[in-house]
Parts: C-alpha cells; structure tokens; sequence
C-alpha cells in the first residue's frame, strides 16, 4: 500500500528510508507507491518508484530491474561462437533474431561471408521471430487492460512458431541456431520446413491477427485506455534515441533494414544480382499507446509478406561457408569424408585454433522486433571478443517511461508499460 509522508505523519521508517523520501518526494503531502516488481505488468522483473498526487503521477522514476546476470561481462570470456547461448537469452520474447544479430557483427568483424542459402533461411526466421514477438506484446497488452481473450489469440499462434524454431534447431525457445559463416545444422527437410512455414503464415496468422483486431479495435474499454496516453511527439523520439515501433509510432521513419540493409533486404543479396524483399515500413503520427498497437499489428503482416517472398526461393547448396575459411564447424560429411574436414575439427575443438580474428573493432545492427539491436565487438585477436557490448533497444525505450506517463492517472501505467514492451534482460549492464 502506498503511504503519506508528512512532518507529523507520525510513520515509523527507517534512517535509509527516510533518506530515500528527501530525495524522492518533492512535497510532504505526496504519496509514494512502490508500482512491481510483484504486480504482474511488471513481469516480477521492473520496479518503477511513483509520486502519486491523488491518482495522478507527478513524478516516475524507473529502475533497471531485477534481471541481472552480467551478459555483456560473459561475451569476454565465451568464444564467438559459444556466447551465442548468452545471447538468446536477451530478448527471451524473440531469441533467434538475437542469435542472428550477434553472428552477423562477428561475421563482419571476420570479414567472413554467408552462403545465400544461410542469407534466406536466417530472413525468414528473423521474420518469424519479429512476428513471435509482436503477438506476445499485443497479447499482453490486452491481458494487462484486462482482455484474456485477447491474450489467448495471440499467444497460441507462437505455439506454432515454437514449432517451426524446434524443427530448425532441435530446441523450442532457445535455438543457439547460428554460428560463424552459417549455422549449426543445415534444415533437416527443406519441403517440411516449407510446408509449416506456409500453414503459419496463410492459415493461422492471418485468422489470429483478424480475431484480435475484431476483439480490441474497435473495443471502447480497450481504444479508450490507450488513445491519448504515453505520448511523445517525434522531435522527443528521435532525441530520446527511441527506435523500433515505439519511434515508429511517433512519426520516426526509420527501419534498420531499409536505413543499413542486411541478409535480403540488400541489394545484390546473392552476389548475382537478386532484388532486395518488398516491405512496407508502417508508420504513424500519433506517437501514443494506441498507435504503437496498431503499428506492431501491421509489422506482424509485413512480416508474413517478406516471409511469403522467401519460403519458396531457397537456394540449395551449403548452409555453411566452406571449410577452407578455417573458421566454422565442418559439416559431419566433411569431417568423416575429407582430412581437411577432420582437421579443421579437431583444430577448432580440440587445440583452440581455427579463428583468425583481426585485431579492431565494429558495430553492427539489426531491426530487432523492439527496435535497433546493434552489438559492438572490440578484438584483440583472440578467440573471444576483449569487449562486447549489447546497444539493446529495451534499454534506451523504457529510459523515457517518466516522459510518457507523468501527469498521467496510475491506472495508464499499465497501458504505457505493456504499449513499450519492456524486456527485462535486455535492461542488464
């Protein structure tokens, strides 16, 4: 319960308490609640300190959270291709497209290509993971606000994705799938891994996402708690550093994937002159709770169609780069089939060499489902990063929560919560 403080309130608090109110409460006849991280908007993960003045907010201030386990501290001591298994475990909602952004700023740090059948297969699970975590963050928006049945049509349908990422992997919410020049294995069946494909994208999707909007659109109690409330315009946006759909939303046209391309969304992706996949980046000027709903509703259907471009344009050929760059894992038929094979394995595996990384640094970037998930590697040379850091999207979107919610009543705190999708593991430092 929240408590007054006044200079006879006559409340018994300690001396770190009491320190804590000087510092924090601006007035003596302003309440101060504790909002998570037990209440479940909050994940058991956030805790955000509020200033209330009657029901209205007066000051927001947010923390990090309770999520903590040195991320970037481990990518010092992991080689490039083990820290893969930290990595998914950031944006947990979305874990292959994490995978998929750190091996590709190793890659560029190696200088090491992709094959274009690794280019498309990673497309399209990236795609797929974006959808994955747009319809959570939907879902839980309207469970939040109270509308299970809302939850429940858009966290069904990533059953199905689960599905899809344990074929590809052999593991369902953690795939640690990628690996320096490709991946870990190739797909087991290219026409099964095409066919639920497909039935996700034609079948389910497109009903799921029809019987959320039929649900919440046009929903009075629903619209009426997210239109007008957590709004930033996109001067505030672009100066705040906000990006993915939250910036979106306020009018920022800005797509890692149009502004920086990578995989198929560059030109010349296969080296043979192949256009870059069509998308629109869909964008909106209202800049509050209601419009980052709408946008991440209308990612999720850009997201099928890159996906539909794809499915039916994977090369053959090898998923791997070949063993003469002495830098990835051998296939199992070059290893039992060629010496090169073998001792490429045993080197890697066994003596710790294999990786010929230079001596530098560099920055790469990725349209993550919540924005720019860029990871900056500094190199000595070794076989792990002597620096990684993690520029998660997370981060630097729940660091305007004051912005968006003083002034607001308590009960928007939840609405503007759950309209930013904050993920915990991505606030670690």
């Amino acid at each position: 319960m929240p408590y007054q403080i006044s200079p006879d309130s006559g409340l018994d608090v300690d001396a770190d308490n009491v320190e804590y109110l000087k510092d924090h409460v601006s007035t003596p006849d302003r309440w101060v609640l504790n909002f998570g991280p037990q209440h479940p908007a909050t994940h058991t993960t956030l805790r955000v300190v509020l200033e209330l003045d009657g029901e209205r907010i007066a000051r927001c201030t947010p923390h990090i959270g309770y999520l903590h386990s040195g991320f970037e501290k481990l990518g010092e001591h992991h080689d490039y291709n083990q820290y893969v298994c930290t990595i998914s475990r950031m944006d947990y909602l979305s874990p292959i497209v994490n995978d998929i952004a750190w091996h590709l700023a190793v890659e560029k740090l190696l200088g090491v290509g992709l094959t274009p059948r690794a280019m498309v297969v990673r497309t399209i699970l990236s795609e797929l993971g974006r959808i994955q975590n747009h319809l959570l963050c939907v879902a839980a928006a309207a469970l939040d606000l109270g509308g299970f049945t809302g939850f429940l049509y858009g966290f069904n349908e990533r059953e199905f994705i689960y599905d899809i990422i344990e074929y590809v992997s052999g593991q369902r919410f953690h795939p640690d799938w990628t690996r320096v020049g490709g991946a870990w294995r190739d797909l087991p069946d290219d026409e099964v891994f095409r066919r639920m494909v497909r039935s996700f994208i034609d079948e389910r999707l497109p009903r799921a996402v029809k019987d959320m909007e039929t649900l919440l659109n046009r929903n009075r109690i629903f619209t009426d708690r997210l239109e007008g409330v957590g709004q930033i315009s996109r001067e505030d946006a672009v100066a705040w550093s906000l990006s993915g759909p939250v910036a979106r939303a306020s009018g920022v046209r800005r797509d890692v994937r149009k502004s920086d391309p990578y995989l198929c969304f560059a030109p010349n992706w296969d080296g043979e002159g192949a256009e870059p996949v069509r998308f629109s980046v869909p964008v909106s000027g209202e800049g509050d709770c209601l419009a980052r709903y709408l946008v991440r509703l209308e990612e999720i259907r850009q997201s099928a169609a890159i996906i539909a471009q794809l499915i039916d344009r994977i090369p053959k050929g090898p998923m791997n780069i070949s063993v003469d760059a002495k830098t990835n894992t051998p296939s199992k038929g070059d290893v039992y089939g060629s010496i090169e094979g073998t001792i490429q394995l045993f080197e890697i595996h066994m003596h710790n060499r294999g990786w010929d990384a230079p001596i530098g640094e560099c920055y790469h970037a990725v349209e993550s489902p919540n924005g720019e998930l860029g990871y900056y590697i500094v190199s000595g040379g070794g076989r792990c990063a002597w620096r990684a850091r993690t520029r998660p999207p997370c981060f630097l979107n729940y660091s305007v929560m004051p912005k968006l919610i003083e002034g607001h009543l308590l009960s928007d705190l939840v609405a503007v919560i759950g309209s930013i999708n904050v993920i915990a593991a991505e606030l670690d430092r």
